[in-house]
């Protein structure tokens, strides 16, 4: 691990002051990605700025009936709010089937949606990666792709975005609030928050540079029977191959958006009148324009499969 400086924030116009300061430093919380990738030298910050005395750690109603969930929030926390359990089921599941229950008690909800791709390219400095260093190639489109994306690709990655939580936020159609270098506040709706790679995939949000996130949002509860279902190789601590977050009415309609498949959690809205007809029309038009790779095409079905079983059991 490279050195580096550090220092704790004040308040969050000092973390943001500080961030415009450096710029080769990056914001700490719980650190259970951004530590790993310093020893790796992924990541090479040369200052560290700990944001968790800026009492963003609380979870709070909003005056529509919704809930604001402060970007320090832990993920076991936030899992275990009665009030997530009751409204939001889906997302508390989601947080359960994340990581181990030791990371969880670290984690924040700013951390899960920030964490960078597990494709074994980006994590191997042997191999090109253009996440990693761009302009260097994706080792990914000639070798192994088993965990890779099938749809939202490009020539340049064919990552995925690890995070079950993120997933759960999309269906839910959650927002994310920041604050900039400018002290200027914005939110950002959940679906436009993670970007897909395109060219630039070293770039994984529109965040600005410097830009803190301070809470998530979620809308007033929809309703349904809210189930989340994980495949991943092993029954614990292991990232999916496929996830499926749904939310199913009583008269069929619902939401549903998919995990492991993309370089960010995958919804497409226009899919999900079709989930009245089953889940293979659902996942025909959500994947629609799929790319999968020789190692990675079982995806498909299989998100199929775990769709309808996550149907099966909303209706039951």
């Amino acid at each position: 691990m490279r050195a580096f400086s550090y220092e704790r924030a004040r308040d969050p116009q000092a973390a943001v002051a500080a961030m415009a300061r450096t710029p080769d430093a990056k914001f700490i919380a719980g650190g259970t990605n951004l530590l790993d990738l310093m020893k790796l030298e992924i990541e090479r910050p040369g200052r560290l700025i700990d944001v968790n005395g800026l009492g963003f750690d609380k979870i709070e109603a909003t005056a529509d009936g919704g809930l604001r969930i402060g970007a320090l929030v832990r993920n076991t926390d936030l899992a275990a709010d009665e009030r997530v359990r009751r409204d939001y089921g889906v997302l508390s599941r989601a947080l359960v089937a994340g990581a181990s229950g030791q990371l969880r008690n670290k984690a924040t909800t700013a951390g899960n949606l920030l964490q960078r791709t597990r494709c074994p390219y980006f994590y191997d400095p042997g191999q090109p990666c253009n996440k990693r260093q761009p302009g260097s190639g994706c080792g990914a489109l000639q070798g192994f792709s088993r965990q890779l994306a099938v749809i939202g690709g490009s020539e340049a990655c064919i990552a995925t975005h690890p995070s079950d939580m993120a997933v759960a936020m999309r269906v839910l159609d959650a927002s994310v609030e920041t604050l900039n270098p400018e002290g200027k506040a914005r939110r950002i709706p959940i679906a436009e928050f993670h970007r897909l790679p395109g060219d630039k995939p070293q770039i994984d949000t529109t965040l600005g540079r410097g830009e803190l996130i301070t809470a998530v949002t979620l809308p007033r509860p929809i309703g349904g029977v809210q189930v989340y279902r994980k495949v991943r190789d092993r029954a614990s601590y292991a990232f999916a191959l496929v996830s499926v977050a749904a939310v199913v009415q009583r008269d069929g309609s619902g939401r549903v958006a998919f995990g492991g498949v993309a370089h960010k959690p995958w919804r497409v809205e226009a899919a999900e009148p079709a989930m009245a007809s089953g889940a293979k029309a659902v996942v025909d038009r959500a994947f629609a324009g799929a790319k999968p790779r020789h190692d990675n095409a079982f995806k498909l079905l299989l998100a199929e499969r775990t769709l309808a079983a996550a149907m099966a059991e909303a209706r039951a």
